[in-house]
This record gives structure tokens, C-alpha cells and sequence, in this order.
């Protein structure tokens, strides 16, 4: 007799406590049809939550001994809970997904079907989005500066929810960066990946917990985390400003001195000085950030504080609940 795999979910948690009840439904009746192959367990990461999710996690968990509660003692981040979950999953196979059933639990199967082909990694990929026109506009943006100034290409059309291979997760365990951007890590590795596509459903209850602040947090983790072209501004601006300021010498000192040209040099100062203003300001910021993500590294600081676990049953070697 084969024995069977072992699958992991995590789902990073974070005031969802009118979904909990409908998404444990939904991923209990999809790895159901798993049960012949596969040992599961849920992984639910309570990301300082303001609501009654941790509550709710904890009855699940008595429920169903395959849930392992993580209880974070403040919110900490999406990528800090994600950490958490790959940290504590024992899976052969690691599945990674939203809590906000926009993720559907109906391509796990898709997914270990890709995995189990060979793939090390098998992304969702979303062929359309549930979002204002702003936030595509944006999304795509940001995307095609990111592939146009990152030495890795980072697969466009998926978030965090995708499968990865032991290995893979293995390999992240070792990584110690705080400012983490783990599609970005993922992508770094280099290892054969696939697609699931699907389309994404709307929200059940409330609205996103990716507020504009989140969004830009991570966007600019990606992009720092990923190229040293914003360092490289530096030198594009300062060769303009040398390039301009000489040009403007030049035809200054030329129209003096053979055009009898009268010029109030004071204004040149003043807009030759304001520009480098600006300039000090833009490699400041970039330096500044650079620094503190540095700072951040050098402080040691956990990425998360665990202020308690509910264990999964040791015992558990068979697919009953």
C-alpha cells in the first residue's frame, strides 16, 4: 500500500470571521475528494485580527483536529503570516491561499494534478479581475515597470495563491530577509513552474483588506527588493543636471562674449540651485530607503511573534476528522 502524501494549506487570516465558517466548508468538501492520496492539514494564521476570527479558528480547530490555530500577538503583515505558515507546514505539497473565498478551493485538485506532473511550482493565475478600474490600471503598471527594471521575470496574473513543492518551501526556511516579497523570492529560484487559470470570484462579505497603504508597501518591496536601477537614478539625474547646467553655461558665456548679451545671472542660479534641490530630495528618498531596509536586517528582529498555537493531533495518520 502507498502511503499517502501529505498536503498543506495555509491561509494568512486577517478579519475575516464571516468567511471562516463558509471557507472551511468549501475546503473541506474539496480535499475530500483527495482523502485517498492525501494526509491535510489547515494552517490558519491569525494575523491580529480585530474580530472574532481567532475565536472562530479555535472552534474550528477543536472540530477538526487536521487545523493547526497560529495566533499572532499584533498584525504583523500578509507576508509575515505566509512566513509563519511555511515554517510550520509538513507537507510534501504546500498550497498557499486568501481567506476571503476569492481563491477558489475547487483548483486545489487542478493544482496537485500540475504538482504532481513534476512541477515545483503551480501558480493560480487569475484571467480576469474583481477590481475598480484603478486598481487594474495600477496593477498593470506596476507589473510592467517591475519586469521592465528586475533581472528576474516574475510571472504576471498571479498573487500568493500557488503550490509549492517541499523543496521550495524548504529553501524559503532559510532565507532571513525582514522586507520579504515572496513572489518575487519564488520567481528568483528559477525552478519549472506552471498555470491554473480561473476566474476570480467577487468577495463574499466586506471589502479587501489590501488597503492602498498595503499596496504600495509591497510594490515598493518588490521593487526594491529586486533591482538596483532606483540606485542608478542617481546618475541619470545628475548626468541631466551637469548636461543642462553646461549647456546653459555655454550658451551664456557665448552670447557674453561675442553678442554683447546681458543676462540677470541671478535667475540662472536660482533655477540651476532648484534643480539640484529636487535632485538631493529624489537620491535622499532612495537612499533613505536602502538604509532602512538595511537598518531593518541589522536590528534582528523576528519577522512575527507567535502568541500561541493549537496544535494539530500528533496522532493523526489517516484521513478522518
Amino acid at each position: 500500500m502507498n502511503k499517502k502524501k501529505r498536503l498543506s494549506i495555509i491561509l494568512p487570516i486577517y478579519n475575516e470571521a464571516k468567511n471562516l465558517h463558509l471557507l472551511y466548508e468549501s475546503l473541506t468538501k474539496a480535499l475530500d475528494k483527495k482523502s485517498k492520496d492525501f494526509i491535510y492539514e489547515l494552517i490558519m494564521i491569525n494575523d491580529g485580527s480585530l474580530d472574532d476570527s481567532w475565536s472562530i479558528i479555535q472552534t474550528l480547530q477543536q472540530k477538526n483536529s487536521h487545523i493547526m490555530g497560529i495566533n499572532f500577538s499584533r498584525n504583523f503583515g500578509y507576508q509575515a503570516a505566509l512566513t509563519a505558515g511555511y515554517k510550520h507546514a509538513t507537507g510534501d505539497a504546500i498550497i498557499t491561499m486568501d481567506s476571503d473565498l476569492q481563491h477558489p478551493p475547487e483548483l486545489i485538485d487542478p493544482m496537485i494534478k500540475e504538482w504532481q506532473k513534476g512541477y515545483k511550482i503551480v501558480y493560480a493565475r487569475r484571467i480576469d479581475r474583481q477590481d475598480t478600474f484603478l486598481k487594474k490600471i495600477t496593477a498593470r503598471f506596476y507589473h510592467y515597470l517591475l519586469d521592465s527594471i528586475s533581472e528576474i521575470k516574475i510571472p504576471q496574473g498571479v498573487s500568493d495563491f500557488r503550490l509549492l513543492d517541499r523543496q521550495i518551501v524548504d529553501e524559503i526556511n532559510q532565507y532571513h530577509e525582514k522586507s520579504r516579497y515572496l513572489r518575487g523570492m519564488i520567481a528568483w529560484m528559477g525552478f519549472d513552474h506552471t498555470f491554473v487559470d480561473f476566474h476570480q470570484p467577487s468577495r463574499q462579505h466586506d471589502e479587501t483588506k489590501y488597503t492602498w497603504s498595503k499596496l504600495i508597501k509591497i510594490a515598493f518591496d518588490g521593487i526594491i527588493g529586486f533591482s538596483i536601477i532606483p540606485l542608478k537614478l542617481a546618475a541619470y539625474a545628475g548626468f541631466f543636471v551637469i548636461l543642462t547646467g553646461t549647456i546653459m553655461l555655454g550658451i551664456i558665456t557665448i552670447d557674453a562674449l561675442f553678442f554683447q548679451g546681458q543676462y540677470p545671472l541671478f535667475k540662472w542660479l536660482v533655477t540651476i540651485l532648484y534643480i539640484f534641490i529636487g535632485v538631493l530630495f529624489i537620491l535622499l528618498w532612495i537612499l533613505g530607503e536602502y538604509i532602512g531596509r538595511m537598518y531593518e536586517e541589522l536590528k534582528g528582529r523576528p519577522l512575527f511573534i507567535i502568541k500561541e498555537i493549537k496544535k494539530i493531533d500528533p496522532y493523526i495518520n489517516s484521513w478522518d476528522r
